[in-house]
């Protein structure tokens, strides 16, 4: 009997044993598909954003002729302002290829560069009249499908039908490559421009001033409203049923999906106020009701990792509630405090659904002066390009996703180090 017993025993301890190997396998195995899937977004985003760091730019050589710029010969800048300068590109890219004397083809030569050459070579202009009567020399960029061939983004050898750019689009091109006009550069204008319709000139710093405006109203709200809450809650409030239900609202308002809190903030700051749309203040506010949650439950949870020691000892020597909050357990909070704040930001800078019911949708190409201007954001600027139908919005759009995710983990790595740096063990 006592064999017969060991026997079940041991059978018992094997089938055990089995169950708990072939848990850890599956928890093993749910990690690594976790992993594996998010190795794959992150492969996906940079391989598709990180060509829109670089540029592609053609060196053009200029006649900046009176004529054109300023027949009158007075200098005037409003004069300079409204010359044809496209006219002067395009006589430029004509003179590359003096055989090209038919009307299309000398349209597809000036389909190579960019709205922008006119652009620059009137700022050029502008910031030194002398030039006028010189040869000018500019690195211009080039539209976003050459942009795209120059990556190696279209496949020059595939059917004349299955890409965008026809035989001598790419001829035109390639002949510019070998006498050596055609340069890949370092993308700045990405961080240095606003929206653009066309590909090429698109930068996201518009999105970036915007993003900027709406945290920083989001921070001067939120911050102190939640961090007072918490203490009134935590330290003053009595404990009865009214204390108990703002608590469990609260708790319920964390998780109320965002686009509600847009809603809230069109019916309200939109359409009872009458705040302006799109602007960064409304999208602070809004954000601000998304916020408060957070950094209210952290706040919290901050404020009772104090020992109760601290606050009886403060009271012993004689100090007021009120300095005691203040002078001892406040400052003992805070770090834990800051965290959940920083972790309330980084969750507020990624959102979109609820800046899109405020308006924050529109097309802005300037950089918004206050937080009163018209704005979009980071995210609602991804949104943006990753519906437009042109390929080289592709990357343009992951390389915002790119930036978007740096500020997001230098963020979040902040809230740790903070942590880390001030986080005291009782």
């Amino acid at each position: 009997m006592a064999t017969h017993n060991t026997e079940l025993v041991r059978a018992g301890l094997k089938r055990r044993y089995r169950q708990e190997r072939w848990f850890r396998g599956l928890g093993l195995a749910a990690i690594l598909t976790a992993l594996a899937m998010l190795l794959t977004l992150f492969v996906t985003i940079f391989s598709n954003g990180v060509t829109a760091f670089v540029t592609t730019e053609m060196v053009l050589d200029v006649p900046v002729t009176a004529a054109v710029v300023d027949p009158q010969g007075t200098r005037d800048p409003a004069a300079l302002s409204a010359a044809n300068y496209r006219k002067l590109v395009s006589d430029a890219m004509s003179a590359l290829f003096p055989e090209v004397t038919n009307r299309s083809e000398r349209r597809v030569l000036m389909g190579i560069v960019s709205d922008g050459a006119a652009y620059r070579l009137r700022a050029q202009i502008m910031a030194d009249p002398s030039l006028i009567g010189q040869t000018v020399r500019l690195n211009v960029p080039v539209s976003s499908d050459y942009d795209m061939l120059a990556k190696g983004l279209v496949d020059r050898d595939s059917l004349e039908g299955d890409r965008r750019l026809a035989d001598n689009q790419i001829a035109y091109f390639v002949s510019l490559e070998e006498r050596g006009l055609i340069t890949k550069t370092f993308n700045s204008g990405l961080f240095t421009e606003g929206d653009s319709r066309q590909p090429e000139l698109a930068g996201i710093l518009g999105g970036v001033v915007g993003s900027i405006y709406v945290l920083l109203v989001t921070l001067a709200l939120s911050f102190p409203i939640g961090v007072a809450t918490a203490i009134y809650l935590e330290e003053y409030a009595p404990r009865n049923w009214f204390t108990d239900l703002i608590e469990v609202n609260i708790n319920n308002l964390a998780a109320v999906p965002s686009i509600v809190f847009g809603l809230l903030g069109l019916a309200v700051f939109l359409n009872v106020f009458g705040m302006p749309r799109s602007a960064p203040v409304v999208g602070g506010l809004v954000l601000t009701l998304m916020t408060l949650p957070t950094i209210i439950i952290a706040s919290r949870a901050a404020l009772t990792s104090v020992p109760p020691s601290i606050r009886e000892a403060a009271l012993g020597v004689g100090a007021s509630k009120m300095q005691m909050v203040t002078h001892h357990v406040l400052p003992l909070a805070m770090p834990g405090m800051l965290t959940g704040t920083i972790i309330g930001m980084a969750q507020a800078l990624g959102e979109t659904a609820p800046l899109l019911m405020i308006g924050m949708v529109a097309f802005i190409a300037d950089i918004p002066s206050g937080p009163m201007a018209p704005a979009t954001v980071l995210p609602v600027q991804i949104f943006l390009w990753s519906d437009s139908p042109e390929r080289a919005f592709v990357e343009r759009t992951s390389a915002a996703i790119i930036v978007l995710l740096a500020f997001l983990v230098l963020m979040n790595a902040g809230a740790v180090l903070l942590r880390k740096k001030f986080e005291r063990k009782w």
